[in-house]
């Protein structure tokens, strides 16, 4: 069964981050399910997260991966890196993402990694701070890239662009 899903029928690259089992409690006891947290991209600057909840796993990777193309975003990505640096936060995640020279490859953990390399980033330094909960960190990591603007606004561009303004 796992055959089919190997074949490039689609264009996006599905990686799972984290898969738990979940239970509620009903009146005959606990109901057992599985939770997946997915990430797809197609390492061209379009990626997106999703998460799954069923009975059994493979149906929960499934459903979390038809979720997160529905959630997709547009990446951008400038010289394999990301234009600039940035510092976002959701919930207790703390993410802090900055721009890498040519040749210094991913520099990530777990989740911040999954979502990078399905994006398309080659070249990229990161440091997650605060919370060890792949959820929040896979979703500040998506507004951080979300959030990003298309053109670098380093100190120097900032300043050739005031005095632009001023004469």
């Amino acid at each position: 069964m796992a055959d089919h899903h190997d074949k490039p029928q689609s264009e996006f690259e599905e990686r799972l981050v984290e898969l738990n089992r979940v239970s509620r409690t009903v009146k005959g006891g606990k109901r057992m399910r599985f939770r997946a947290l997915v990430v797809v991209g197609n390492k061209k600057g379009r990626v997106g997260m999703g998460m799954g909840k069923a009975g059994d796993v493979q149906q929960a990777i499934k459903k979390a991966g038809q979720s997160a193309k529905k959630h997709m975003i547009n990446v951008p990505i400038v010289n394999d890196t990301i234009p600039h640096e940035i510092n976002i936060k959701f919930g207790s995640a703390h993410v802090f993402l900055k721009p890498a020279a040519a040749g210094t490859s991913i520099i990530a953990g777990g989740p911040i990694r999954a979502v990078i390399e399905l994006a398309g980033i080659k070249n990229i330094l990161s440091k997650m701070i605060g919370s060890n909960n792949k959820t929040n960190n896979v979703r500040a990591v998506l507004k951080a890239l979300e959030t990003m603007k298309e053109r670098p606004v380093s100190a120097k561009a900032a300043k050739v662009a005031k005095t632009k303004a001023a004469a």
